[in-house]
């Protein structure tokens, strides 16, 4: 379970959330959705990650040789994770780090595996997805590597993923007709793919895809993309649903709000049961620590998708309480930089923009939520944490704080949009409400756990037993973060990370919401 704490507020103390999150899992009775989850014997519950293959090569200063392969795959291995999905695009050093990563993967003789993920909207861009030639191009991918030994196998056959493509004809007259004709009912692949596209199409349209699709990934669930500042005119709804002191029907309506909810899965495992007429199918679902791109035009990526709250090991709950309708869990990602959800070592070829907001921003301290969700969702008993640990992480700067050199036309793309999702106002905490230090605390035992965020500012949290305890409290402006946990008068955790790595500014250049992490286990 997790655990809200009891709460002892120190002085100075200005405002501090923490929530109870009691698992609800509502059965689903759609016979259509039962019947396919009844037919899931053969299917393997599995945890991967994926894998951005197009910052691994190149030519520059950070390509990846097999031992960077090989490191990627024990870390990840060591925290629960089973493959690597390959996220390929068409760039001239693809087919050698592909091949580098299966030779990796079986040179380490661990049992971990890899499989392709094609993005198609990265294949677009060097070939048009409309035409023939991308059909060429992504046979010849899928049918070079299915037969390697380090292939992850469903049911006998290669597993095979995407992202996108929904709308993607491969030369044929319709999208259905191309994923058909040209990739899975192809020659070269028939019978010896099990095809699971995230397609990006509205579920009701997977019934067109029948005979195409074994399965189907929501790549799209980690995130509440329906969040933004313009659905929820945020001023006042979240911020008179946020603060101490909550009802439990201001909870229920938070909750709703914030989606934490199974509803988009429940959506795609409807559509994919209509579209394989309740056949044995494949689910797999996803789950991210965090959200937020700046790219300047061309690009012009420049949005956040609200992940406080404690998102990701909400979600991850989420999903253990549906675990019987999720066969396999994708993390988003191991390494994708640019959007700041990677949760592996820095290392390949960052994108040059996104080192501003990555370099100094690991987040390998989010593995350990992995570690302990995978466990659990793998084999259906919450794990008992033997270890004590305490990790936190937080924004570097005030959400309202406006940067020097980041005005919206030249330089810099400005604030992202749906920056106001943390700003929650109202409730009487002002306007810096969710500038907050967020942690879990794994605790093997009852503890009390402080979060401190300068020498006179903390707040000690009550654990009253061993299990996970979401914990937070506002940021200082000018402070740190400090975790801390105690038994009797005994510390058994203290991390505080450096003043140079991490200050809670006062005054930016460039806009980064972007977060520092910080693990600290057992002394």
């Amino acid at each position: 379970m997790l655990f809200l704490p009891s709460c002892l507020l120190s002085a100075g103390v200005v405002a501090t959330f923490a929530f109870a999150l009691v698992a609800r899992a509502v059965p689903n009775t759609d016979a259509s959705v039962q019947t396919r989850r009844s037919l899931e014997s053969t299917i393997p519950k599995l945890v991967v990650a994926r894998h951005l293959v197009g910052l691994t090569g190149g030519g520059g200063s950070g390509d990846y040789v097999k031992d960077t392969w090989e490191n990627d795959m024990t870390l990840a291995f060591s925290k629960g994770i089973d493959a690597f999905a390959l996220s390929v695009g068409a760039d001239g050093f693809t087919h050698q780090q592909v091949d580098l990563a299966y030779t990796a993967a079986e040179n380490l003789r661990l049992g971990f595996t890899v499989f392709l993920s094609l993005d198609m909207d990265a294949i677009d861009l060097s070939y048009n997805c409309n035409d023939s030639s991308t059909a060429d191009y992504i046979r010849n991918l899928t049918s070079t590597y299915m037969g390697r030994s380090s292939q992850l196998l469903i049911n006998n056959k290669a597993l095979v993923s995407t992202v996108s493509g929904g709308n993607c004809t491969l030369g044929a007259d319709t999208p259905t007709k191309g994923w058909a004709t040209q990739f899975a009912q192809h020659p070269d692949l028939l019978e010896r793919i099990y095809f699971v596209p995230a397609f990006a199409i509205d579920p009701e349209s997977f019934v067109n895809f029948s005979g195409v699709m074994n399965g189907d990934f929501n790549f799209n669930a980690s995130w509440q993309m329906n969040l933004t500042a313009n659905a929820t005119g945020y001023s006042e709804d979240l911020g008179q649903l946020s603060g101490l002191g909550m009802t439990v029907q201001q909870q229920d309506a938070l909750f709703g709000l914030l989606n934490y909810t199974f509803d988009s899965d429940e959506r795609h495992i409807q559509g994919l049961a209509n579209a394989t007429h309740n056949n044995q199918s494949l689910y797999m679902t996803s789950v991210s620590p965090w959200f937020f791109t700046h790219f300047e035009p061309p690009l012009d990526k420049n949005l956040i998708y609200d992940c406080d709250d404690h998102l990701f090991v909400r979600r991850w709950q989420n999903i253990i309480d549906h675990r019987d309708q999720v066969d396999i869990v994708q993390l988003l990602s191991w390494n994708d930089y640019g959007e700041s959800h990677y949760m592996g070592p820095i290392e390949g070829n960052i994108p040059q923009e996104a080192e501003a907001w990555t370099l100094g921003y690991d987040h390998q301290g989010f593995l350990e939520v992995v570690s302990y969700f995978a466990e659990w969702f793998k084999s259906g008993e919450q794990p008992e944490i033997t270890n004590d640990q305490v990790l936190m992480w937080a924004r570097p700067h005030p959400a309202s704080l406006n940067a020097t050199d980041d005005s919206g036309s030249d330089p810099g793309p400005g604030k992202p949009a749906n920056y106001q999702l943390t700003i929650l106002t109202g409730s009487g905490y002002g306007m810096q409400a969710q500038d907050q230090l967020w942690a879990v605390v794994f605790a093997s035992a009852p503890a009390n756990a402080t979060l401190w965020t300068t020498d006179n500012t903390s707040t000690t949290f009550q654990l009253d037993g061993a299990g996970l305890h979401l914990v937070n409290t506002s940021l200082t402006l000018g402070g740190y973060m400090r975790g801390t946990l105690e038994r009797g008068n005994e510390t058994f955790v203290d991390i505080r990370p450096p003043d140079e790595e991490y200050t809670f500014q006062t005054s930016i250049k460039e806009y980064n919401f972007n977060v520092f992490v910080a693990l600290g286990a057992a002394l």
